[in-house]
């Protein structure tokens, strides 16, 4: 999963494997590491409950909860992204990540293939 941070919104795109996690009820979970004992972990997760997606921070992890229903819609669909806005008016994009132009299908295997270029 990759992050994107620009302003007041979160950009997170996903590869195959990934989005079919979240939409199973997993979520996936990265983290970069600043100093030791000093990250910033940053998740997906999908929950029955949830009735809208959100954003939350607690000074350590990033946690973005979307819908189960509206991530199995997604999933099942050609739509690229799902945007939301955080109860606090944090922006929230979540994206398909597609297959670089200028790598190899080999460098990223699980990405989505590019719609115009099939």
């Amino acid at each position: 999963m990759k992050l994107r941070i620009q302003g007041n919104t979160l950009r997170l795109r996903l590869n195959q494997k990934e989005v079919r996690t979240v939409r199973d009820g997993g979520h996936v979970e990265s983290s970069i590491a600043f100093a030791p004992g000093c990250s910033l972990s940053y998740l997906l997760e999908s929950s029955v409950s949830a009735e809208s997606t959100s954003a939350s921070f607690d000074g350590k992890v990033i946690r973005v909860t979307i819908p189960v229903c509206q991530m199995t819609e997604w999933v099942g669909s050609d739509q690229v992204g799902i945007e939301a806005r955080s109860q606090f008016g944090v922006g929230l994009l979540i994206e398909k990540d597609f297959q670089c132009l200028h790598r190899s299908v080999d460098q990223e295997p699980d990405a989505f293939p590019r719609p115009l270029m099939s």
